[in-house]
């Protein structure tokens, strides 16, 4: 596809969106295709106009004289966040149904379960990894879900865990009332997770292009609608290290327009883009 560039309220050029999609690359490892131009521009005019800046050559400049300043309102500002509660539904059930019964046998000594949901955007994935856990693991077993992202943004708004009704249109009736609490006043068309799930997830920033500090071994790890931004090497990479911090026989879920056919023999496909680590 060719970019084609047009008359707006910033001037953007190929050159401009070239170096702004390397840098891109370079930090987070992210493929960004000549389609995501538009996107761009969308994104980030929002940036140079809240500088006081003339044009994208100008915000080109004003990131290499300036990294510190504006390289992280840069990568939030690009970063795609797309999420619902209970997405892929098909996970949550495989969950619920085989992984939790075998790790309760499993991990019957140490009565604890591990998680990593990676690349958990805005949070409705770590609180319905939680929901499922603590309505099918027994009250005094120890569960920590880690729950990661590149983007800061979202990270602030899943520790707070404040979405609006429309976010939670498709649970349960029962389900709201026993994971959420709703807004009032000036609170109201809000929900807030309960505090018993915020218990259990730790939130951090995580580029996981950089080194994991991470050297526990997770049962499970969700990293779902992540591995498709990245080229072959580096998911290959992602595969091997996931595997690393996964225990033995333990689970890998990815997304559904994703497969780790031809990229690692370290997982047997055992349900839809659900993985089992062979060893």
């Amino acid at each position: 596809m060719a970019i084609v560039e047009k008359d707006r309220e910033f001037r953007f050029t190929a050159d401009d969106f070239n170096f702004l999609r390397k840098l891109s690359n370079e930090y987070s490892g992210i493929q960004v295709p000549d389609e995501r131009f538009d996107m761009f521009y969308s994104r980030l005019s929002k940036r140079v106009r809240k500088l006081g800046l003339t044009d994208f050559k100008g915000y080109c400049q004003h990131l290499k004289d300036h990294p510190d300043q504006e390289f992280t309102a840069f990568i939030n500002a690009i970063t795609t966040n797309l999420t619902a509660f209970f997405r892929e539904i098909h996970h949550f059930d495989y969950l619920r149904d085989v992984v939790i019964p075998e790790l309760l046998i499993r991990n019957k000594a140490s009565r604890q379960i591990k998680v990593w949901s990676a690349g958990c955007s805005t949070g409705e994935e770590p609180y319905s990894l939680a929901i499922t856990l603590l309505e099918n693991v027994p009250a005094d077993w120890d569960i920590k879900i880690l729950a990661t992202d590149l983007d800061t943004n979202v990270l602030q708004t899943a520790s707070e865990g404040i979405y609006t009704e429309d976010r939670v249109s498709d649970l349960s009736e029962e389900m709201l009332k026993q994971w959420f609490m709703r807004g009032k006043s000036s609170q109201s068309g809000q929900v807030k997770v309960r505090p018993q799930l915020q218990k259990i997830i730790q939130f951090k920033q995580l580029n996981l292009m950089q080194e994991w500090p991470m050297k526990c071994n997770f049962d499970f790890i969700f990293c779902r609608n992540v591995l498709i931004y990245f080229d072959r090497e580096t998911k290959t990479s992602l595969a091997r290290r996931y595997a690393e911090l996964l225990s033995a026989r333990s689970w890998l879920f990815i997304g559904h327009s994703e497969s780790l056919n031809q990229l690692s023999n370290q997982f047997e496909l055992v349900a839809c883009t659900s993985y089992r680590k062979n060893i």
